[in-house]
């Protein structure tokens, strides 16, 4: 069974991007989720005289032997001023000092999601443009516009977001287990 890891890019327990994150899990079938809760990796700010000081911290390590075992990632960016959360950044800046190759070439999905009608777009942008050089195989993107309207307890509201969603989940699924 293949192994995806799902990540939220925020430290908030009230994240939107940890629900569409959670909403997004629930589509996928016969693979095997490993959630991350950057909250378990707490983490010193990154700089080189710590890292030459004191090493690379053992939440990180793990981290990265949790990378090594995934088949997929999927990733919901939480968006702070038009870029990654602090802690995002600050675990994607110490994992790169382990291995440049943090997603490990595999299929990667990408969403953001706000409250405006933008949906996280420049935060996304970013990452699907800066990732491939982390090693990340971008497979597919989604942005959820003002989260608050077109979500609820139940999912993704507006059915043409969510028909978009479910059918970039079945692309990224297609391309983690293809058919032989």
């Amino acid at each position: 069974m293949k192994k995806i890891i799902t990540i939220a890019g925020s430290n908030s327990q009230n994240s939107i991007n940890r629900k569409l994150l959670s909403y997004t899990s629930g589509l996928l079938e016969n693979v095997e989720q490993i959630y991350i809760d950057l909250n378990d990796y707490v983490l010193p700010i990154y700089g080189v005289d710590f890292e030459e000081e004191n090493g690379i911290p053992t939440a990180v390590k793990r981290l990265n032997e949790v990378f090594d075992i995934a088949d997929g990632f999927i990733i919901a960016l939480a968006e702070h001023n038009g870029t990654y959360t602090a802690v995002f950044k600050n675990t994607l800046d110490w994992l790169s000092r382990v291995n440049i190759k943090v997603w490990r070439d595999k299929p990667t999905l990408l969403m953001a999601t706000s409250p405006g009608g933008r949906g996280g777009a420049t935060v996304l942008e970013t990452a699907v443009n800066y990732f491939p050089f982390l090693g990340a195989n971008v497979v597919v993107d989604f942005s959820l516009p003002s989260f608050f309207d077109n979500f609820s307890e139940d999912g993704i509201s507006n059915l043409d977001l969510k028909e978009a969603l479910i059918q970039k989940v079945q692309l990224f699924e297609q391309i983690i287990s293809p058919l032989e």
